[in-house]
């Protein structure tokens, strides 16, 4: 059999893991700075948790698990000969991988909403799976890393998390862009448009803006029942950049007025204090899940030379729990995309040089005898906490030295007759090829 990987997924090498892992405490330590602790959910969740909650495109990306043993055995008959994949799913797959951690995150606190205080300030970072087309950047099994917090409508927190998103982007030295809208000012938009029982069907054509064109973007909204007066209408609105305009143009809806509202309260809240980052209203933003009721973000790499999707998104979500029977209880949340965000560090090299990979000494000894002592020594180097290494081996040294070369360590004991006799090691720098005996302790002395 000739291995391979499903599409859309990756394996990592160990120096890929390292700088990931690096990328992912950088992240971790500024949620952790503004107050989030850590949840963990299932990978698995039940398909009636997920779906209904991403739109009519998210639903069809969403993986299916088939239901265990002869899943078959109550599959629907009539789907299964009409060949109906729609009708037979729910009777042979019951689960399902999670899309994203926000949707896990609220039937989460609906199940433990008596041990959680709220405010409740949770980060998670887990792999998400999409069914999606890979390509340059998306991958159908990925990382996300989430902030949320249930339980307040306050403006704060939509100003808090655009500076987490600034400052985990200035730590990693990416410059960005972080793009604000509101979805009450996009049902507003809609409402003075004469659509605003359409208000899905616009949202997902100017979602497609940036990629598609307003063209194409007006083709769309035609095919999805949206008169070519009001589309057109809709395209000329979005031309519009200018926060403080909002109330005239929304003037005809108390929805529109409303968003407008929140997001000069959110703006001026982030004027408190200067960004590294840019961040700006877009009346052209349109996150397409479902569940967003205020606030929506979207970063974008503010590098025009290097093309990449969103680097992250999110948004208000007033009553996702109420799905899960815990109406009014507010939320909001961001998330990042963490395997877009490995990439761009990737190709910018943006990963500091120091990154540790291999362990500071390997020891080489020349015989069996001298094997035993160097063992011993290998032990108390990292009872002092540094990470080292032997060669399983007292073979032929050259061979033990490429070993050494491959790994990429800093240094090597070497252990011969004359080093046993005189009770240490030769430790040589790899770098510089200089020499010198140590004892085990100035050795330890030494590396440090």
């Amino acid at each position: 059999m000739k291995p391979s990987l499903p599409k859309g997924t990756r394996d990592f090498l160990p120096a890929e893991v390292v700088k990931r892992n690096y990328m992912f405490s950088v992240i971790e330590e500024v949620f952790k700075k503004y107050g989030y602790v850590p949840i963990e959910t299932p990978t698995m969740e039940s398909l009636e948790t997920l779906s209904g909650k991403y739109g009519e495109e998210g639903d069809r990306l969403l993986f299916r698990i088939l239901n265990n043993g002869d899943f078959l055995s109550k599959a629907d008959e009539e789907a299964l000969a009409a060949r109906d994949s729609n009708r037979l799913v729910p009777s042979i797959s019951k689960r399902g991988l999670r899309y994203d951690l926000t949707v896990p995150f609220a039937r989460y606190v609906v199940m433990h909403r008596n041990e959680l205080p709220l405010p409740f300030k949770r980060y998670q970072i887990q792999p998400v799976w999409r069914a999606d087309r890979p390509q340059r950047g998306r991958y159908q099994e990925f990382y996300q890393c989430d902030v949320d917090v249930v339980g307040s409508t306050s403006l704060m927190y939509e100003a808090e998390q655009v500076r987490i998103y600034d400052e985990v982007f200035a730590r990693l030295g990416l410059p960005v862009t972080i793009r604000v809208n509101h979805r009450k000012v996009l049902a507003g938009l809609a409402q003075v448009c004469g659509i605003g029982d359409q208000l899905t069907a616009m949202t997902i054509a100017i979602d497609k803006l940036d990629k598609i064109g307003p063209d194409k973007v007006r083709e769309e909204m035609l095919g999805r029942g949206i008169p070519a007066a009001s589309a057109q209408q809709v395209l000329t609105l979005l031309e519009n950049s200018d926060l403080s305009a909002l109330p005239e143009l929304l003037a005809g809806s108390q929805t529109g007025l409303e968003g407008a509202e929140d997001l000069s309260g959110v703006f001026t809240l982030m004027e408190a204090r200067p960004l590294t980052n840019r961040c700006v209203f877009d009346i052209r933003l349109a996150r397409g899940l479902d569940y967003y009721t205020g606030c929506i973000f979207e970063v974008d790499l503010d590098l025009p030379d290097v093309q990449m999707g969103s680097l992250g998104g999110g948004g208000r979500y007033d009553d996702l729990t109420g799905m899960f029977g815990m109406p009014d209880l507010p939320g909001v949340g961001v998330s990042f995309g963490a395997a877009r965000i490995y990439d761009v560090l990737e190709q910018l090299g943006k990963f500091p040089e120091t990154l540790e990979l291999a362990p500071r000494v390997l020891f080489i000894a020349f015989d069996h005898k001298t094997f035993q002592l160097a063992f011993e020594a290998l032990t108390d180097v990292r009872a002092a906490g540094i990470r080292a290494d032997q060669y399983p081996e007292p073979t032929k040294l050259k061979k033990q030295m490429r070993y050494a070369d491959a790994i990429g360590v800093p240094y090597v004991a070497l252990c011969g007759e004359e080093e046993a006799n005189r009770g240490g090691f030769t430790l040589k720098d790899m770098q510089s090829g200089q020499q010198e005996f140590c004892t085990v302790p100035e050795l330890i002395d030494r590396i440090r």
